[in-house]
């Protein structure tokens, strides 16, 4: 088990696993990382049985053979440690710009999960090693392609295994990047910290990068990011719908999980009744409003937000199952047997990544067609074309509308899958990759997209909001969620008048989002919302 304290944020790692919230305050929060003695002795235990391997006649894949294609040589003892430091050196073959610090303390902290389980055979100063350059500071630099999400993110956890052995690319705390041409070697940066490089020995290289931690870890941290995003998506379109003179009856309950059990499109359902709860726009639409039926966009709203919440559920469970995992290649198992098998294969997690990407563009796709709603005078009832000030003279949010759809079409892009593709490798013994890397990569830039156009979305809706209450001599006015999400907004993007520059604004909104705040917003009027 491990446990989390906060003051300060430390995680402690034992031999039975950790959860997410451990991943996410080490990637994000530099949360401090310790070993229980119980892990420190089990890695011990199963390293005295490899070593009795790396001392027998018999030949040992990854102990006394070479690698992949190359696993029928036989390595003698006296080239063992070579072996070793080839395979993390030529591995390290990455290309292309440095992926982000948080993605890199992910890997790190995931494989150090790994060798900690005991099953990987790796000594206990390799798993010390590794908690030491987490807990220093110390960021290698990993490069943007070379995994193929197939016998792990090879190249990733290479680039990380590197810096263990006071070779390859990393940044010091500060920001100061070593061991790159003409810069100081990183056996000096661990040095300043008191780290001694390591010297592999026998199977360590292949424990060190034998995993899927790169996927791992960014489908983890993009369904922290999509928890909060589905939320405020929530919000968003309950305000949408607010400014565009909707109703809220579609959202009742008995419309939803009595009839359609989704939990998501209930759960969605329910925060835009509460958001939507105590409106006077609402309620003065109520009887004689000559619309039969909303826009799809509006009255379908829970139905798609609350399909992109059971997708996360359904990626949720499977990354569950993988952090359970103890994936290596070899594998040491508990009655001593070394086993090669077929774990490191990311299939399972590259699906869910690219379902996740599937369900964020349709999200984006929803919440545009909305905003593009609030801006065209024939169908927004009554709200100036764009929402300017004196249309024609001023654009108002037109572009706005611009820019978001060119993130939806992005998104769209990003939704094709990365893993119906193969392409062989290692001489064709590597003959079926997952590409899993590459689809959470993908998602994460389609995480980024939608959250930007949220912040559209919303700067759009307050506007719309506020024109309805000037409209209207100040009759009619948002419910009080919507009020409290406007008032936020409102400390950091102005409200409507004559045409400004805009991009600022959108991007402190963007920030406003990212930040919470449009939630706790939301939540200090209606109570917590799902």
């Amino acid at each position: 088990m491990t446990a989390i304290t906060h003051e300060p944020l430390t995680v402690t790692l034992g031999s039975a696993g950790v959860t997410p919230e451990d991943v996410l305050a080490v990637a994000r929060h530099n949360a401090k990382v310790t070993i229980s003695q119980d892990a420190l002795d089990t890695v011990a235990r199963v390293r005295a049985h490899i070593d009795g391997l790396a001392a027998s006649d018999i030949p040992a894949y990854g102990i006394s053979t070479g690698f992949g294609a190359l696993a029928n040589r036989h390595i003698p003892n006296d080239l063992r440690t070579q072996l070793q430091k080839s395979l993390i050196r030529s591995h390290a073959a990455g290309m292309g710009p440095a992926v982000e610090r948080e993605v890199v303390r992910g890997i790190m902290f995931l494989r150090a999960k790994t060798l900690a389980s005991g099953r990987t055979g790796v000594r206990p100063v390799v798993l010390q090693t590794m908690v030491d350059v987490l807990n220093a500071g110390i960021t290698p630099v990993v490069r943007e392609f070379g995994s193929l999400g197939c016998s792990g993110d090879l190249a990733p956890l290479s680039h990380c295994a590197l810096v263990l052995m006071g070779e390859g690319e990393a940044e010091g705390p500060d920001g100061v990047r070593y061991g790159g041409r003409g810069e100081e070697p990183v056996a000096g940066l661990l040095a300043e910290h008191g780290i001694e490089p390591v010297i592999l020995a026998e199977k360590e290289g292949l424990a060190l990068v034998n995993g899927t931690e790169g996927m791992l870890g960014m489908l983890l941290m993009a369904i922290a990011d999509l928890r909060k995003l589905l939320t405020t998506a929530d919000i968003t379109a309950a305000l949408s719908v607010e400014a565009l003179l909707g109703t809220d009856q579609v959202f009742l309950p008995e419309l939803h999980a009595a009839l359609r059990p989704h939990p998501g499109q209930a759960a969605s359902a329910d925060n835009m009744l509460r958001v939507l709860s105590n409106s006077p726009i609402v309620a003065s639409h109520r009887v004689g409003d000559p619309k039969v039926q909303d826009a799809y966009s509006l009255r379908c709203a829970p139905q798609v937000a609350g399909a992109v919440r059971d997708t996360v559920d359904h990626a949720e469970l499977v990354a569950s199952r993988e952090l359970a995992a103890a994936i290596d290649n070899p594998v040491v198992l508990p009655d001593g047997r070394v086993s090669s098998n077929g774990n490191f294969h990311g299939a399972p997690v590259a699906y869910v990544l690219d379902y996740l990407a599937i369900a964020v563009a349709d999200l984006s796709s929803i919440a545009e067609r909305r905003t593009d709603r609030m801006l065209d005078p024939a169908r927004s009832h009554g709200l100036p074309a764009f929402l300017a000030a004196d249309p024609g003279v001023d654009s108002g949010l037109m572009i706005a509308q611009y820019t978001q759809a060119g993130l939806v079409s992005d998104n769209k892009r990003l939704a094709v899958p990365a893993s119906v593709d193969s392409i062989p490798s290692s001489a064709m013994q590597e003959d079926h990759v997952s590409m899993g890397w590459h689809a959470a990569r993908k998602l994460r830039k389609a995480v980024e997209n939608l959250r930007r156009v949220l912040a559209i979305e919303l700067v759009t809706s307050a506007r719309a909001l506020d024109m309805r209450t000037q409209l209207s001599g100040g009759a009619l006015t948002p419910g009080p969620a919507g009020t409290a999400v406007v008032a936020a907004l409102r400390t950091v993007v102005d409200g409507p008048g004559t045409d400004r520059f805009l991009s600022p604004e959108l991007e402190a909104a963007d920030r406003l989002v990212s930040s919470g705040d449009v939630l706790r917003a939301a939540e200090s009027a209606v109570g917590t919302l799902a």
